[in-house]
């Protein structure tokens, strides 16, 4: 079950906030994760079980580190070592095992079966919530929680179950605890939600179709021109997909007194590579920089310039398995070693900031080509597409047609991927006649923005989620 669907909108939502609401507070907790296992399992019933088994090791392991942290280090760092083998082994398992044994098999000339394993929805992110948890109580930067419950509903919780925001137990442990709901932060989070619900299906959804024809259309038949608007709906596709499905997250944790961190903060405004990794998940960002970059030694200790190789070979291996992923990372993790570079030897490009925004977004599209591609050897041929601007169906008449028909749509993501909203929004805010009018009038945008998106999911099958797979 994913958010832009009829039957999360019109059954599983206004059943699950009818019953919390109407329970008294104390079972408010055990509503919530009683109805997130339900979310889950409409999808994955199977796998209910892999996650409450991550749970349940999560809990225990975080009780004991915190029981034996008066008796030597030596049992801590052991426990702490079963910790990652025991959440990283489940993600290998059910994520990478086919792919490590067919990687194996071409290497070796060997003929190890496959076995095929279904992969748990969201194992990526509950996975990483619950490794979370257990690191930050070993380095004592957040208490332990005692009740197994409420470690249960950090990492099942159904709002950022099965694509995040990845949630900091530190960030919501409190409001697990005790928390205040008000009719302000519901209705934040409405119209919160209504804007993630448009970005996905008014948007990304639309994205979607012209980036399938562009990326499904054979090399000998796609021109310059057709490529290059492909590579620009898929960026904008992956975009108000993710960020889409983030606003949902944060609206939805808002109707239930929890308030999640930002993930997205207009990445595609940013000047360099790291600022654009400082403006995109967010939340997948500050994991691998506070559990992984930095205890490599991060800038401090050791080569840095490996430190972040490693960290974005990784957060390319995160996404899924496969080599093009892989590919993806190092790609972003050359150009901000570059960059890095660049500017421990305070070399400067006295160049104008459109120019280095240019840069950095040739880097990111060229990087979801990677992304979006089948294989390795669909993306060169992508990539060698998009740079033949000698073939006679380089400017063809379908690409005309297509910007044509999709140029209203670009110009609406264009606007949707800069602040300017936000900075009309902030000057309402300051001026007392333009804040009664957008107090007015955001009750009944966010009304327009949910029928528009339910009137587009009525007429079409057609919702795909990218980040349903990871």
């Amino acid at each position: 079950m994913v958010f832009s669907s009829t039957i999360f909108l019109f059954v599983f939502l206004p059943v699950t906030l009818a019953g919390y609401y109407l329970i008294r507070k104390e079972f408010r907790n055990s509503f919530l994760l009683i109805m997130s296992l339900l979310f889950y399992a409409s999808g994955e019933p199977s796998f209910v079980w892999v996650m409450m088994g991550s749970i349940l090791a999560n809990y225990l392991l975080g009780l004991m580190i915190w029981k034996f942290s008066q008796k030597g280090k030596q049992i801590r760092i052991l426990l702490l070592i079963l910790t990652l083998c025991v959440n990283l082994g489940i993600l290998f398992y059910y994520k990478y095992f086919d792919f490590a044994v067919s990687n194996v098999n071409k290497l070796l000339g060997s003929e190890i079966p496959l076995r095929h394993i279904a992969l748990p929805i969201g194992i990526s992110f509950f996975t990483f919530q619950g490794m979370s948890y257990v690191l930050d109580v070993f380095m004592g930067t957040t208490p332990v929680q005692t009740n197994p419950l409420n470690v249960a509903l950090y990492i099942a919780l159904f709002p950022q179950l099965i694509a995040g925001p990845i949630v900091r137990y530190s960030d919501v442990n409190l409001e697990i605890e005790s928390r205040k709901e008000n009719l302000t932060d519901f209705a934040s989070g409405v119209q919160r939600f209504s804007v993630g619900l448009a970005k996905k299906v008014v948007l990304s959804n639309s994205f979607a179709l012209l980036a399938d024809k562009a990326f499904q259309t054979a090399p000998s038949e796609l021109g310059a021109g057709l490529a290059w608007l492909g590579a620009f709906a898929y960026a904008f596709q992956i975009y108000f997909d993710f960020s889409g499905y983030s606003d949902m997250a944060i609206g939805l944790g808002r109707m239930f007194g929890f308030h999640f961190r930002e993930n997205f903060d207009y990445p595609y405004t940013a000047t360099n590579v790291s600022v654009f990794w400082r403006k995109w998940h967010i939340s997948l960002s500050s994991w691998f920089r506070d559990y992984v970059y930095i205890p490599l030694g991060g800038n401090r200790r050791g080569n840095v310039y490996l430190n972040l190789l490693t960290v974005f070979f990784l957060t390319g291996l995160w996404h899924g398995a496969s080599w093009n992923f892989i590919i993806w990372g190092l790609w972003h993790g050359f150009f901000l070693i570059l960059e890095r570079i660049f500017r421990n030897h305070k070399i400067v490009f006295p160049i104008p900031k459109i120019f280095k925004w240019c840069y950095t977004m040739l880097v990111v599209l060229v990087g979801w080509v990677f992304f979006r591609a089948a294989d390795l050897t669909a993306a060169l041929q992508y990539l060698a597409c998009m740079v033949n601007f000698t073939s006679d169906n380089a400017f063809s008449v379908q690409v005309l047609f297509y910007a044509k028909e999709y140029l209203f749509s670009f110009l609406v993501a264009i606007v949707c991927s800069t602040p300017i909203l936000f900075t009309v929004n902030r000057i309402c805010n300051e001026n007392r006649v333009f804040g009664i009018i957008k107090s007015v009038s955001e009750p009944i945008v966010a009304l327009l923005l949910i029928l528009i998106s339910v009137g587009l999911l009525s007429i079409s099958n057609y919702n795909p989620f990218i980040y349903f797979n990871f």
